[in-house]
């Protein structure tokens, strides 16, 4: 290690970057080019997945919403146009005749006016259960989430989302305990959440109980949607449709009237994503591997000129007494000290470039790329692989500079 530390090293190696700057600058932008190009494409897709997350990571993957819509066909009497209405009794033949199926969530939603003392807002109230918070996790940030007792008891209880507090608290007020008024109905306030999703749109809402909501608009046994959510192990696709085809035939919808049951398959709109991630890294790597390749060749090469240059004085070393080894670590280490500064600057230029993309598409809801970033070992691990090529990349012109006998390179001119 001790020729790492020797100035005639180094100041060899300055000589014959400088005999050739404009080859050995290209030579840099290359092999730099190829690293950042591989940042960047991973940090994009780092920053699609967090965005993907961030759509849809609150909600688990496997459900399945459904709604009721109109028939497009005639069937047992009834006439095209038939307007369906998801029951409660629905939600439990769902349960119990569907295979494979987890979770049966019933939910209502209606838009009311929000009071609080001088302030109100308008926004949308949700009647739903505590099974909610596991097929759509709730991240709370003080108090709990609606309880199998504020269920039974019909409790007027409420759980804000964060945007809902912003609009009818003050900055840094408690609001548990507290009470908005639905309707010229007081509700204490139990629980704050943040949603972390913005799937279903802009944030803000209320949540009370599934039983209160029906009481006090008047639901009966009616329901706004139902979020199916299945065993991981199952077909989701075949899951949508056996449900579907039930309630058809509960509500006397013909068998193949597919406009009845409006539906939604997160399941697999979750699959074609996490594909075409997966490609999308794929390639990534695929792209910025073959042009750091390509590059690390392009030093080999201009390592390979220089030797051809460096022939006679190569000669005279070796009839000075060089040592093979001595020519061999000299030329290596050129080359591991060109890869090691492009991989530098490309890592840098690229961890610039994402901070960037952060700062101008990163930011707000209809953000493209959320926190583009690279995971510090695959950096490493990049530019350790880099740094390897470079090594080996340096011993073919290093060979050669050897293989030539030392009266044969003192004649070359």
């Amino acid at each position: 290690m001790k020729f790492l530390f020797d100035s005639d090293t180094w100041q060899e190696i300055y000589g014959s970057i400088r005999k050739n700057k404009i080859r050995t600058a290209i030579t840099i932008i290359g092999v730099m080019w190829g690293i950042f190009l591989l940042v960047v494409l991973l940090g994009a897709a780092r920053g699609m997945e967090n965005n993907f997350n961030k759509l849809f990571g609150d909600f688990a993957t496997n459900s399945v919403f459904v709604w009721g819509q109109s028939t497009s066909m005639p069937f047992k009497g009834f006439q095209e146009g038939k307007q369906m209405q998801l029951k409660m009794s629905d939600a439990d033949y769902i349960r119990s005749e569907i295979k494979g199926i987890e979770f049966v969530v019933p939910r209502s939603q209606t838009q009311s006016l929000l009071i609080r003392g001088v302030k109100s807002t308008t926004l949308g109230i949700f009647g739903d259960y505590p099974l909610l918070d596991k097929v759509q996790k709730k991240y709370l940030e003080s108090g709990r989430f609606i309880n199998d007792q504020d269920i039974e008891l019909k409790r007027k209880v409420c759980v804000i989302e964060y945007d809902t507090y912003k609009q009818l608290f003050d900055v840094g007020e408690d609001p548990i305990g507290e009470y908005i008024k639905i309707n010229n109905i007081n509700f204490k306030v139990v629980g704050m959440y943040k949603n972390k999703t913005q799937m279903g749109g802009p944030g803000g809402g209320l949540h009370i109980p599934f039983t209160t909501f029906q009481q006090i608009y008047n639901r009966g046994d009616r329901i706004g949607w139902l979020m199916v959510t299945a065993k991981p192990d199952v077909d989701i696709l075949q899951f949508e449709s056996d449900t579907k085809l039930l309630l058809r035939n509960l509500h006397d919808v013909h068998p193949e009237d597919v406009r009845a049951f409006g539906s939604f398959n997160l399941g697999t709109e979750i699959e074609k994503i996490t594909g075409f991630l997966t490609g999308m890294q794929f390639l990534t790597w695929f792209v910025g591997i073959a042009t750091l390749i390509a590059g690390v060749f392009a030093i080999g090469n201009i390592l390979l000129i220089t030797v051809k240059e460096r022939t006679n004085e190569i000669g005279i070393r070796r009839a000075l007494g060089a040592k093979p080894m001595e020519i061999i670590r000299q030329i290596v280490l050129e080359s591991v000290f060109l890869t090691t500064l492009a991989g530098s600057l490309g890592i840098i230029a690229g961890g610039f470039v994402l901070m960037f993309i952060d700062a101008m598409f990163g930011k707000g809801d209809g953000a493209a790329l959320v926190n583009p970033t690279v995971d510090i070992p695959v950096i490493l691990i990049a530019f350790a692989t880099l740094v390897i090529l470079g090594t080996l990349i340096g011993m073919i012109p290093a060979q050669i500079a050897v293989s030539i006998r030392p009266i044969e390179a003192l004649r070359e001119e």
